[in-house]
């Protein structure tokens, strides 16, 4: 096992512990630690924000197209957060009247049915 002293801000040091004795590098692994913490960024997102895992259906494919919708909804809310200066949180939050409206007007995600 390496332990990395890893300083996160001139006030805060976090330590990483890895098994991956080929590793060396502190700054490899603050680069390690960066993609991480998107990953998690992203899980924590997809599950408040589009209730990913709130399907209870006993059918996998169904549990599929359940996931497929709810990354097209947390990717379609990326976009607009991008796009805006609001976060994807602020975006989800606003009133759903006026977005329902636009959306129903112009919808951004055209899904074709073959």
């Amino acid at each position: 096992m390496q332990l990395f002293r890893v300083t996160v801000s001139p006030h805060r040091t976090e330590f990483v512990v890895t098994n991956d004795l080929s590793q060396d590098s502190t700054q490899a692994t603050r680069e390690e630690c960066r993609m991480r913490w998107k990953i998690e960024h992203f899980h924590r997102e997809l599950k408040q924000l589009t209730g990913v895992e709130a399907c209870q259906c006993p059918k996998g494919r169904i549990q599929r197209n359940h996931i497929h919708c709810a990354l097209q909804v947390w990717n379609f809310l990326r976009r607009q957060a991008v796009n805006s200066p609001l976060t994807v949180y602020e975006i989800s939050h606003q009133p759903w009247s006026d977005f329902l409206r636009q959306q129903l007007r112009s919808p951004a995600l055209k899904f074709s049915f073959a």
